[in-house]
């Protein structure tokens, strides 16, 4: 069993910056994937980023890319999400997810997901 905690969300104005924070906990998962998933009101749940926790390989979607960064503390079990110039569109309920088959930008594929934390971007 593998536990994620989200925290970091919060409100910020268009331009500003957000860091999310996912402590993981549980089973070993040196072969996990982690991902960063969000979903605003009335939509589908949609893929933000993703890395593989053995072989480093990142994985944004494009409409982060090149603002969104994730990371990884080996030491602290814990996975990031750098948000810089945020949008409006950006305002969702952001949750991190784990899991070991692939198919990074699936959300299905992922086994183990967090309870969520809110961003909300304001213009």
């Amino acid at each position: 069993q593998v536990q994620l905690v989200e925290s970091g969300g919060g409100l910020v104005q268009a331009g500003g910056s957000l860091r999310l924070s996912c402590a993981v906990s549980g089973r070993t998962f040196s072969s996990y994937y982690m991902g960063w998933f969000r979903q605003a009101p009335g939509k589908e749940r949609e893929f933000v980023a993703a890395f593989s926790w053995s072989g480093g390989s990142t994985y944004y979607a494009d409409s982060v890319k090149g603002r969104f960064t994730i990371s990884r503390d080996n030491a602290k079990n814990t996975v990031y999400l750098q948000m810089n110039s945020m949008k409006p569109e950006d305002t969702a309920v952001y949750y991190c997810a784990a899991q070991t088959t692939g198919w990074v930008r699936v959300a299905s594929r992922y086994d183990y997901w967090g309870q969520g934390t809110q961003v909300t971007v304001s213009s």
